[in-house]
C-alpha cells in the first residue's frame, strides 16, 4: 500500500508513503508531522527510535534527511478522538489571530504573545503551530524557526514548501549573512556605550528532570551577540541585541555572562532585580522581544518584516524612571 498524500493518525494498518518531490530535503520527524496530523512531536520520535519507522527498508533518525522518491513506513499510531484531545480555547484562535503582522502567498508573520510556546508538547496542547492550522485548517503551515515561550514577537511560518526551504537555508548561514535578526531587552544594570560584541560559545546541558540548562562553555556552539544600548532608564539599560546565530537561549546565556542579565529572567537572571522590577514597574515575566527580520529570497525579493515592542514591555518600560 504506497500513499503520496498526507495522512491522519489513528485508524487502519501500517502505510507505505513515498516522498513527494516538493518534500525533497525534509527532515523525517517533520515529514511524519505531516502525515500524523496531531501526534505530538513526544510519539513521533518513539517510533522512528523503537524502528516501527522505517525510510526504505531500514531504521532512520528522526533529523534524517529525505529524499523524493524515498518510501517510508509509518505504522498506526492511537491518538485521542477530535473529542478528547479538544481544540484551542476560542480566546487562543482569537489572540493568534489578532497576532498576525503580515501576510503574503508565501509567508505568515505573527507578534507571538509571551507564555505561548511554539509548538505543542511536554504538557502543552496547543502551541503557536497547532492553533494557527486550527486557525487555518486547509492552509499548509510549517515553523520556519521558533521563539522561547517565554519570548515575545515575531515568528516567521511558511506557507509553501519552497519558501520554507530556502528560509531554513538562510538560517543555517555563517554569521548573520542569511536572515538578520534584531531584538528588543531590558538588561540588568549600566552597560557601557556603544556595541558589546560577546563572542561565547554555548553547550546545551539537562538538568534532572529533563529540564535544558544552557551555559557558556569551551566545548560548546559557536555563538555571537551583539548589545547596543538604546536608552537607560532607572539604573537599567535598554538594549537592542542583534544575533549572528541562533543557538538555544543564546541571548539570555550572553546577557548573563557579561554581568547584565535580562531582567524578568526566573532561569538564568538575578532575582533581586527581577524582584525589584516586579514590584516597581509591574514586570511579570522575562523582557525579551523579537522585533524584527530581514532577508532576501531566491527572486530577489527583499522582507523586512516588524513586530512592535508588546504592550505589557512598553508600559513597564514607560514606569521605568
Amino acid at each position: 500500500m504506497t500513499d503520496n498524500g498526507s495522512g491522519s493518525a489513528g485508524g487502519g494498518g501500517v502505510r507505505l508513503v513515498r516522498v513527494p518531490d516538493d518534500r525533497d530535503g525534509q527532515r523525517l520527524d517533520n515529514f511524519l508531522l505531516g502525515q500524523l496530523k496531531g501526534a505530538p512531536r513526544s510519539i513521533i520520535y518513539k517510533i522512528v527510535r523503537s524502528g516501527q519507522v522505517r525510510v526504505n527498508g531500514g531504521r532512520a533518525k528522526p533529523e534524517r534527511k529525505l529524499d523524493a522518491g524515498d518510501e517510508v513506513r509509518i505504522p498506526p499510531v492511537r491518538l485521542e478522538t477530535p473529542g478528547e484531545a479538544g481544540t484551542p480555547s476560542k480566546g487562543l484562535l482569537a489572540a493568534m489571530d489578532a497576532s498576525i503582522v503580515f501576510e503574503d502567498a508565501r509567508l505568515l508573520a505573527i507578534s507571538k504573545p509571551s507564555g505561548i510556546a511554539s509548538h505543542g508538547g511536554s504538557g502543552i496542547s496547543f502551541g503557536v503551530i497547532e492553533t494557527l492550522r486550527a486557525l487555518r485548517p486547509t492552509q499548509s503551515l510549517e515553523l520556519v524557526h521558533r521563539l522561547d515561550r517565554d519570548t515575545s514577537g515575531l515568528m516567521v511560518l511558511a506557507k509553501k514548501r519552497s519558501a520554507l526551504t530556502q528560509l531554513q537555508a538562510l538560517l543555517r548561514e555563517d554569521h548573520g549573512a542569511g536572515i538578520r535578526k534584531r531584538y528588543l531587552t531590558l538588561l540588568a544594570g549600566r552597560m557601557p556605550d556603544g556595541t558589546m560584541s560577546v563572542d561565547a560559545p554555548l553547550h546545551v546541558g539537562l538538568r534532572q528532570g529533563g529540564e535544558r540548562h544552557v551555559q557558556v562553555n569551551p566545548a560548546g556552539k559557536t555563538s555571537l551577540s551583539h548589545f547596543g544600548v538604546l536608552e537607560r532608564r532607572g539604573g537599567q539599560s535598554y538594549c537592542e541585541v542583534r544575533i549572528e546565530t541562533g543557538r538555544t537561549h543564546q541571548i539570555r546565556v550572553h546577557a548573563q555572562h557579561i554581568g547584565h542579565p535580562v531582567a524578568g529572567d526566573d532561569k538564568y537572571g538575578d532575582v533581586e532585580v527581577n524582584k525589584r522590577m516586579r514590584d516597581q514597574i509591574g514586570l511579570k515575566r522575562l523582557f525579551l522581544h523579537a522585533a524584527s527580520l530581514e532577508f532576501t529570497l531566491d527572486d530577489g525579493e527583499a522582507y523586512l518584516l516588524d513586530a512592535p515592542l508588546a504592550d505589557d514591555l512598553r508600559e513597564a518600560l514607560d514606569r521605568l524612571r
